[in-house]
């Protein structure tokens, strides 16, 4: 979701331009696009351009910010931030394109690269923040920002300036520079290896079934699916193939009969990366270590407090204090929860205590029982293409925009779509959209939105962004399409309400454009739009049956409103506790190798984990946490933003759900500010008051408790 590219400054890596064999070819980053809007020339991309186009890249950024330097003239915001803001054009071109490919098309060739391209630009980067000459004049701009006459977002632009350089080690000596940018070139290789680690693993793991009763329970979707994942495999007729994958193992976890069946899959997944080859164990301990050293290196006790003082919560015990309101009704929902399947499962002569791997499949029965709701079947009105539609008609509604595919647009994986998002009353164009929903062996787990160029703009120019968004959803199978699950729904949501975040930007900066925004305030475009899914008036435009075409029945949309808090025990427990773990890792300081799995079951025992369940994810497959810094110590950002989006939609409910004034301004006070204001006045701007976390108890249907605190932890 954010930038790639951050300010850059002097390298020491020395450079030469592009060389080929072939004297007519020239490396498509390092000439202009020729494309509609200036979109990558996927086609004519080779694994070959990509570390050439970065060394030059880093050459050409180095005479920009060598020219900031040495500038006679006194610093000036123009010439020093907004220059630094516009620099490196060639060196954003390239690593926007390598970073997305290697996320979500990876093959070989780009992971060998990927052991080289990522620690040249890491040390560029490093180079950049630690420049003593650049931050000789982002300071003084910083030490006079109240008396330059600033405009608010260019003053919040100097001061986050000046916060991204120190953080990132300005104030060092030469000596603890170097440290620190050794520090951050290892952590840069680790985080490589986990996720390579992480994806060989996830392709690796595979259940192979041979009798068809033991696909008892299971929709015809997704036996169709495992069907072809065996016939890719080269297994002949009579097998099926479950994998890791999400559209593999969550519809068996929830349909399927056969208990061994569920137990195996859910154990995969929780072993996930933990032995062999691909262990990520010691690879967390490394990293664990490295943070550490940097936050030590930085000023900070730990690297939770680094990380936290970044964003709105400011530290590490805010963020706790928030989760432990959330996390304590959660488990008593889980106690309830639990108890209701234990009672259903004794009732059909069940034998055993409800484990792990029945949560998701004694929920549905729940469901079933309660609601008289059986999500299998839901899932024929939500066809990928008709859910499509319906993030589309509630952006024409609320924001009045319009989407056109482009056809011939240049795409990175024949299975990607292209818009062109224009404004319905002037034509404008606002932005490239892309989609990129089907999940295959070279795309990492889980959902994600980035941008292949930024927004910026002046008085007589600008620059319009183009957004992608990324799934994992089950492919369509010869006769039946993508059939979506209600969270798969939600997720579509999720990640277009980060689309609309950059494709609306107006802020001037690319630094401030778009996703540009404090790490806990950036989830609530996201989750602020999952609320429409499943609202009845937008429902009925796009949820209709793949066969029939018949539009969603009332009687559904009934029910599903009745069951929408079902279950809610277990799905904010495994999130919060999630981001509680995450929490405690960033409070180590460890003088040795950690034993990572010792640690989560003391976390576990001190959080009092509920046997049923686990984390919604574990530290091995974390990879917000442990696949880079992004989310590291920031993974509580979704709880703290649906406290603001559970708020903020309350106001949509009450003025109406497509309420033009209440849409305007929501529009322009969060979708096109980016990072140019505070997040919490933006926030205020919009909704009239700041938020509490009685809203996000109220939507997941829970009650709040008394407050009660971790105990603070010793730091080992």
């Amino acid at each position: 979701m954010n930038k790639f590219i951050a300010m850059a400054a002097i390298a020491l890596i020395g450079a030469a331009g592009y060389q080929c064999t072939d004297s007519k070819r020239v490396n498509p980053f390092l000439e202009a696009y020729d494309t509609p809007y200036e979109i990558p020339p996927f086609d004519r991309i080779t694994a070959d351009d990509y570390l050439p186009a970065l060394r030059e890249g880093i050459r050409l950024h180095d005479q920009e910010i060598q020219a900031i330097i040495d500038n006679p003239d006194t610093p000036t915001f123009d010439n020093t931030i907004l220059a630094l803001d516009r620099s490196g054009e060639v060196l954003e071109k390239v690593v926007y394109v390598f970073g997305a490919l290697t996320e979500s098309n990876s093959n070989d060739s780009l992971q060998a690269i990927s052991e080289e391209f990522m620690p040249l630009y890491s040390q560029h980067e490093d180079q950049v923040k630690m420049n003593s000459k650049l931050f000789e004049r982002v300071k003084y701009l910083y030490d006079q920002r109240d008396k330059l006459g600033l405009a608010s977002d260019q003053k919040r632009l100097v001061e986050e300036t000046y916060k991204d350089f120190v953080n990132n080690g300005a104030l060092l000596s030469e000596a603890k520079k170097k440290e620190l940018s050794d520090i951050n070139t290892r952590l840069s290789g680790l985080y490589l290896k986990f996720n390579k680690n992480l994806l060989e693993a996830t392709n690796s793991f595979a259940v192979v079934v041979d009798k068809e009763e033991e696909l008892s329970g299971l929709p015809a979707s997704s036996i169709a699916v495992a069907a072809e994942e065996a016939k890719n495999r080269g297994l002949g007729d009579g097998h099926w193939v479950f994998t890791l994958h999400a559209p593999s193992r969550l519809p068996l976890l929830q349909y399927a009969d056969n208990r061994e069946l569920r137990r195996k899959v859910y154990e995969g997944y929780t072993t996930l990366a933990t032995s062999g080859e691909t262990n990520n164990l010691p690879v967390i301990s490394d990293i664990l270590k490295l943070r550490s050293q940097k936050a030590k290196l930085l000023g900070y006790p730990d690297f939770g407090s680094l990380q936290t003082s970044k964003v709105m919560a400011h530290t590490t015990q805010a963020a706790e204090d928030l989760l432990m309101k959330i996390w304590r009704p959660a488990v008593k929902r889980v106690h309830e929860e639990v108890a209701e399947m234990q009672a259903l499962a004794n009732a059909e002569g069940a034998d055993f205590k409800i484990a792990p791997y029945d949560y998701y499949y004694y929920a549905e029965k729940v469901r079933k029982q309660k609601y008289d709701l059986d999500e299998s079947k839901v899932r024929e009105y939500f066809a990928v293409d008709s859910v499509r539609k319906g993030i589309f008609t509630m952006a024409e509604k609320l924001y009045d925009i319009r989407f056109t595919e482009m056809p011939d647009a240049p795409k990175y994986d024949p299975s990607v779509t292209v818009y062109d998002v224009t404004d319905g009353k002037t034509g404008e164009h606002l932005a490239v959209f892309m989609t990129d929903y089907f999940q295959r062996p070279s795309k990492r787990q889980g959902a994600w939105m980035s941008e292949f160029k930024s927004s910026w703009s002046n008085d007589s120019v600008s620059s319009r962004p183009i957004v992608y968004n990324v799934g994992n959803f089950s492919r369509p199978t010869a006769d039946t399409p993508s059939l979506l699950t209600l969270d798969e729904v939600e997720t579509l949501f999720h990640e277009f309400g980060h689309g609309l975040h950059g494709m609306l930007t107006r802020a001037r900066y690319k630094s401030q454009a778009g996703t540009n925004v404090d790490r806990d305030f950036v989830e609530l475009p996201s989750q602020i739009h999952e609320h429409w899914a499943l609202e009845p008036e937008l429902l009925r435009t796009y949820a209709h049956h793949y066969v029939t075409g018949d539009t969603i029945p009332d009687e559904l949309i009934q029910k599903l409103q009745a069951a929408s808090t079902h279950n809610q025990g277990f799905t904010t427990a495994e999130l919060a506790g999630a981001a509680l773990l995450d929490l405690q890792f960033g409070k180590l300081n460890p003088d040795g190798d950690v034993d990572v799995e010792a640690f989560m079951k003391q976390v576990d025992e001190q959080l009092g984990m509920p046997a049923e369940l686990t984390y919604r994810y574990r530290a091995p497959y974390f990879k917000h946490v442990f696949g880079s810094d992004e989310y590291s110590s920031g993974y509580y950002t979704y709880l703290w933003a649906e406290v603001l989006d559970s708020d903020g939609f309350e106001l949509f409910k009450e003025k109406g759900i497509f309420d033009p004034e209440t849409a305007a301004k929501f529009r322009e006070n969060v979708l096109e500010k980016g990072g140019s204001v505070d997040p919490m006045e933006l926030y205020v701007n919009f909704r009239g008051h700041e938020p509490s976390v009685d809203a996000l108890l109220r939507n997941r249907g829970l009650e709040p408790l008394p407050e009660i605190n971790l105990k603070p932890k010793a730091g080992k």
